[in-house]
């Protein structure tokens, strides 16, 4: 958006057939930065505390709680975010949901109901060898 802000409002070029306004570029070009700098101000943050998993999103969506109780196990486990599972977020497939904004380590957990849950972590070993800590 700034390539055509600067082509069609600073330069005078209309892009294309059927060129936006000048304003419409200038009001699109401000929302999508907006956008974006909310978009990398959100952080994955993850606690161990009071008996809980506390996951979540800080800044985009709520946390997550679970209980340490109800974790079955907890490994570290290697992932690649695009083919696993689409990307990093948080994202959902058939395998589970993941909590992911960078890398490719993380603890992959099974709950007590079978569902599966990957945690993204810069220091997956610590995280895991935190939950089987707290569980015991």
């Amino acid at each position: 958006m700034l390539i055509l802000l600067v082509w069609q409002v600073l330069l005078g070029h209309p892009w294309g057939k059927q060129p936006l306004s000048s304003a419409n570029i200038i009001g699109w070009t401000i929302f999508l930065w907006l956008i974006y700098l909310r978009l990398i101000t959100v952080r994955l943050v993850t606690e161990v505390r009071d008996g809980d998993l506390i996951v979540g999103m800080r800044g985009l969506w709520p946390a997550r709680r679970v209980r340490l109780s109800d974790i079955r196990s907890a490994e570290v486990a290697n992932y690649d975010p695009l083919r696993d599972y689409g990307g990093y977020g948080l994202r959902s497939n058939r395998e589970g949901k993941a909590y992911t904004t960078s890398g490719n380590v993380g603890v992959r957990l099974t709950l007590a109901t079978g569902e599966k849950l990957l945690v993204g972590s810069q220091q997956a070993d610590q995280l895991a060898k935190a939950l089987r800590l707290q569980r015991t």
